[in-house]
């Protein structure tokens, strides 16, 4: 069988037949429905997403391959898939800032189009199948379970691709070609849309090439460092100085209008593509922005102070976000959007463009911001941060010259006049989106964010008990920024001691019926070392009592209405972490999914010790604690009971002949 461009002539797993797979597709479904189950979200961020045919050094979340994984992800009942920001990536000396957090709010990431599609017909071959092959390399097999993208020889093959596709794209426009006439049609239309953002933006690329930075504050002229905002104010100077960057930059700036058009087609298609399928994707509102973003929109952002975040230990984190002034939010009596204001509801219909729903980053940010002043910022002699000089405070909190800086409490308006009523414009209700709320919880936050919008709060089940928050809100394990579960309760020690964690409240919850008393200490033997098979040494049972009880957490996730799992838990990818937050690591952001994932996938389940998550096995233990739930707070038990089983045993038979089938090696075929 051919896998993603990978030739596999012998296997050494049993994955579902193709026979078998719409029987596996069903009852999948069909628990999920049984549960009340909405959304089953997986979390990929673009450059994680793995390759076809051949490799281009990042993946990209709307191109072919991206389809072959929804597929796969369909299969096991998944009907979404998380993304991080999706923004154009800032570039530093030539390097890249491999953080989406701090990429652009409104460019597209030019590095998630799909070269190989400029090859074919429909593009009118602009991108020569020659050069293609050059720029990328075919696709290997390392033998790991995961690959890593490397952002550098991304920005190169797609600096030498993109430059000919709008060479040979305005060569064959002079042709009159057919497929060109058409681009240039979507071309024009898409910029009567955009233009002015774009010629801004361009010229921002103009100035960040010249000076070989994104960071404009170290640019050498102060009139390019201010531009937009000088514009802003009518200066002369300024409006000269753009003119003559847009007139002698003309072709560079146009190519990068082309870039940013073909990158915004192809996810419109994919978006279109999704449509069919039933799948939708979560876009990701980051609190900041790119250096692109806050020098177009420099006059809204407080010069003196950085959002981070407040850490009890006193080593908070410096993020470097701008923070948006909060006298230019709103103005007059009537609350209209000032500068501020209205990039804030920009970025946000950017966001949403394209995609079904939003994951809100760092909602606190938009409440009660954490302020750092940069003044602040002191490093002591080995280069590390001066913490006791550093000066920070909640938004409301913070003075200026004796004066409150926000003394009109123009930040807790924000959610109420801005995000609220554009999620309303998208169809979105203010339940929907996942509000991520994994941080302090200032007075001020607890009141407009819970208290007065009632708004919910992302359940992290690293910490919490299923069963004392609800299973309707918005429930994880693990995010972008987690150890992969398996890896949580190896290395941090506080996971054994964690009520969350606690084998006999796992069992309990998992099975709650009085007549399976056997089953819950049976289980509870299972997932903890008070019983551990002499045939092993100490070590490999707790090892594998650990293994179950990360089985046994994410069963208690599935029984949460809606839900995330990090792809890294999904395919037990335990060697690398995507994202230690707070550290800078050489390899942050760079876990990507492995071309043959299919393969790595289902050799992991039938190994003899898998990390990959047995969906249907862990669906089934989520369908049984359903189950008990329901017989536990009927009124007669017994009827309850009979009726249930009569209802759902096939199905949980199903689930189980399904969980079978991928923990069964294949014999090897000659």
């Amino acid at each position: 069988m051919k896998v993603l461009g990978i030739n596999n002539t012998i296997t050494f797993e049993r994955r579902p037949t193709n026979e078998e797979e719409p029987g596996l597709r069903k009852a999948c479904q069909q628990a999920y429905e049984a549960m009340g189950s909405t959304d089953r979200i997986v979390i990929t961020h673009g450059s994680c997403f793995p390759s076809i045919g051949r490799n281009t050094y990042i993946g990209s979340p709307y191109g072919n391959a991206a389809k072959e994984y929804i597929k796969f992800l369909q299969l096991y009942g998944f009907n979404g898939n998380q993304l991080g920001p999706g923004g154009e990536l800032e570039m530093h000396n030539g390097k890249v800032n491999r953080s989406p957090y701090n990429s652009s709010a409104f460019a597209k990431n030019r590095l998630f189009i799909d070269l190989e599609e400029l090859t074919t017909d429909k593009y009118g071959n602009i991108l020569s199948k020659e050069t293609f092959n050059n720029v990328t390399i075919p696709i290997e097999s390392t033998g790991k379970d995961y690959d890593m993208t490397d952002f550098n020889e991304a920005v190169q093959t797609y600096n030498t691709a993109l430059s000919e596709s709008y060479k040979n794209f305005k060569t064959n426009l002079a042709k009159g070609q057919p497929q060109a006439i058409a681009l240039n049609e979507e071309f024009n239309a898409f910029l009567d849309k955009h233009n002015e953002r774009l010629t801004d933006e361009g010229i921002f690329k103009v100035l960040a090439n010249y000076y070989g930075t994104d960071k404009f504050g170290t640019w050498g002229n102060k009139l390019d460092q201010n531009l937009m905002a000088e514009i802003h104010k009518n200066n002369p100077d300024a409006i000269e100085r753009y003119n003559s960057i847009k007139n002698t930059n003309k072709n560079s700036i146009e190519q990068y209008k082309f870039e940013q058009f073909i990158a915004t087609k192809q996810i419109k298609e994919n978006k279109e593509w999704r449509d069919k399928q039933d799948f939708k994707y979560i876009n990701d509102l980051l609190i900041g922005c790119s250096k692109m973003d806050e020098w177009r929109f420099k006059d809204a952002f407080l010069d003196n102070y950085s959002i981070g975040a407040f850490e009890y230990s006193g080593k908070h984190q410096l993020w470097g976000i701008p923070a948006l002034d909060p006298k230019k939010i709103f103005k007059g009596a009537d609350m209209k959007l000032n500068t501020g204001g209205k990039f804030l509801k920009e970025k946000l219909d950017f966001n949403l463009e394209f995609c079904e729903n939003t994951r809100i980053d760092h909602a606190l940010g938009l409440v009660e911001p954490y302020l750092i002043r940069k003044d602040s910022i002191v490093f002591d002699n080995n280069g590390n941060i001066d913490y006791s000089k550093l000066h920070g405070s909640f938004m409301s909190e913070t003075y200026e010259n004796g004066q409150k800086i926000d003394d009109y409490y123009n930040y807790p308006r924000i959610i109420e006049k801005i995000i609220l009523p554009t999620l309303k414009e998208h169809n979105l209700k203010p339940t929907d989106p996942i509000w991520e709320t994994v941080c302090s919880n200032p007075k001020m936050f607890k009141e407009i964010f819970y208290e007065k919008h009632k708004l919910p709060e992302l359940i992290q089940l690293e910490w919490a008990r299923s069963e004392k928050q609800g299973r309707t809100r918005w429930a994880i394990v693990g995010s972008h920024d987690s150890l992969p579960a398996q890896l949580m309760i190896k290395q941090q020690g506080w996971i054994r001691q964690s009520p969350a964690w606690e084998p006999m409240y796992l069992a309990g919850y998992l099975n709650q019926d009085p007549q399976r008393l056997d089953e819950n200490k049976s289980f509870c033997e299972e997932i903890s070392d008070i019983n551990p098979d002499k045939s092993l040494k100490e070590g490999e049972m707790l090892d594998k009592a650990d293994k179950a009880r990360v089985k046994a957490k994410f069963a208690e996730l599935l029984t949460s209405r809606r839900f995330e799992i990090s792809f890294a838990d999904l395919f037990g990818i335990n060697d690398i972490i995507y994202n230690i937050g707070g550290v800078n690591s050489k390899d942050n952001w760079r876990e990507r999914i492995p071309a043959d994932f299919l393969d790595k996938y289902y050799e992991n389940l039938s190994s003899e010790n898998p990390t990959a998550l047995n969906m249907p096995e862990i669906l089934k233990m989520a369908l049984q604690a359903e189950i008990d739930m329901a017989v536990t707070n009927s009124g007669d038990k017994q009827i309850a009971r009979k009726n249930l089983y009569e209802q759902y045993q096939p199905l949980l038979d199903e689930l189980q002949k399904y969980a079978d089938i991928l923990k069964e090696p294949e014999p090897e075929k000659l």
